[in-house]
């Protein structure tokens, strides 16, 4: 990818093959120059997230296998590791030990156990990573299989501790962040001490709000906005350096 394909926005965690349309969607990524990451959940989705997005500019698909559809779906590790070469990036993959998920925690823990070392092997991965509730294991176990050498890691949504988020940091860990992170005074703390040489923009879209209104290039600006006014800068600013902070992770 080329400077030139750089817009001022990025989303580099959302679900666009949730959308009621998923190739509209994607247009609309298009159209509006937003480098947007969409995730896979099931790798049994990936040959058409791949189709759909193969041919954009602005649009790659992450190949996972998420935390919450573990329980059921823990046997498709084997197509995700078939998949595994035909992408650079990885997600939706991590843990998840809140309530309605911890039957499987174990399961999860083995699996992201695999999904680590595997992306170690390549050198080459950029993974977008879920950590509800198991901030500091999943900070811990990148330290233990993932060094900086061998992958890239975004923390998404991250809800961590701010002494996790600072052995994140020391790690090389990017962090992507969206606007209900920054709805509360727990949130804005917790992110404005996050680096701001690390930090991109996000939706988690649908997740974050109806799944028939907006969730692209406005919900960007607002996050981006919120992110200005929390480190008094102007707007211009941190689009410039969220975008920055892009290129050099995909460095």
């Amino acid at each position: 990818m080329t400077d030139s394909s750089f817009k001022r926005l990025v989303d580099f965690h959302c679900h666009l093959d949730l959308y009621p349309n998923y190739e509209a969607t994607v247009a609309e990524r298009e159209r509006d120059g937003v480098f947007s990451l969409t995730m896979t959940t099931t790798p049994k989705a990936w040959p058409r997230n791949l189709q759909v997005t193969k041919s954009t500019q602005h649009v790659r698909a992450a190949l996972g296998l998420h935390p919450q559809l573990v329980g059921e779906r823990s046997h498709e590790i084997s197509l995700w590791r078939e998949y595994l070469s035909q992408t650079r990036y990885i997600g939706e993959v991590g843990l998840d030990a809140g309530p309605r998920f911890y039957r499987s925690y174990e399961r999860q823990k083995e699996i992201f156990e695999e999904v680590l070392s595997a992306c170690a092997h390549s050198k080459d991965k950029i993974l977008s990573i879920h950590s509800v509730r198991s901030a500091k294991l999943v900070i811990d176990m990148i330290d233990r299989l993932l060094p900086p050498t061998h992958g890239k890691t975004v923390l998404h949504w991250f809800t961590g501790s701010s002494s996790e988020a600072k052995k994140a940091s020391e790690l090389g860990c990017y962090f992507s962040v969206n606007s209900n992170m920054l709805s509360n005074e727990r949130g804005r703390k917790l992110v404005k001490s996050l680096p701001i040489g690390r930090l991109l923009t996000e939706t988690d879209g649908p997740f974050t709000g109806d799944i028939n209104k907006q969730t692209g290039a406005a919900a960007i600006s607002q996050t981006i906005g919120g992110l200005a006014r929390l480190f008094e800068e102007p707007i211009e600013v941190m689009e410039t350096t969220i975008i920055e902070n892009l290129k050099k992770l995909l460095q």
